[in-house]
């Protein structure tokens, strides 16, 4: 009798990658991003365990949206008080939290649990081409495609 492989915390090696976000389209880089944090691009996946690896993206601010995006796509943010809705949209928000456009778009693609939110945290988001964890030793990480 055959058993399926699952692969135990303590088994896991995690490595460090940096992603250059320049030219790149918010989805496609998101997408991919989303899947190295969970570990998909490991071929012992396990759904239930952390696998995922940590994922430092730089130059944020240069990131490409298609179409009329940057005019179009809003971004909702409530205070949780009577008449607390905010409004931004995508060309504000590039043009002044380049960061945050990332994360969002990024976390809405992981799993909404705990194991999801322990994911997100190994996500580094930065605006500009320097980043402060080169003690890590990162590696360069060439999206597919």
């Amino acid at each position: 009798m055959r058993t399926t492989y699952m692969a135990k915390p303590k088994e896991l090696e995690q490595k460090w990658h940096v992603v250059d976000a320049d030219g790149q389209t918010l989805g496609r880089l998101s997408s991919e991003v989303a899947s190295i944090l969970r570990g998909k691009n490991k071929p012992q996946f396990t759904p239930h365990v952390d696998m995922g690896d940590h994922v430092i993206i730089i130059n944020a601010g240069k990131i490409h949206l298609t179409g009329k995006k940057l005019r179009d796509k809003i971004y909702y943010k409530h205070s949780g008080h009577p008449g607390g809705l905010k409004e931004t949209t995508a060309g504000d928000m590039r043009a002044n939290k380049p960061e945050r456009m990332l994360e969002l778009a990024i976390k809405g693609m992981l799993p909404k649990t705990s194991l999801g939110r322990v994911q997100a945290r190994k996500l580094h988001v930065f605006a500009g081409s320097e980043h402060n964890h080169q003690a890590q030793q990162p590696e360069k990480y060439e999206l597919r495609g």
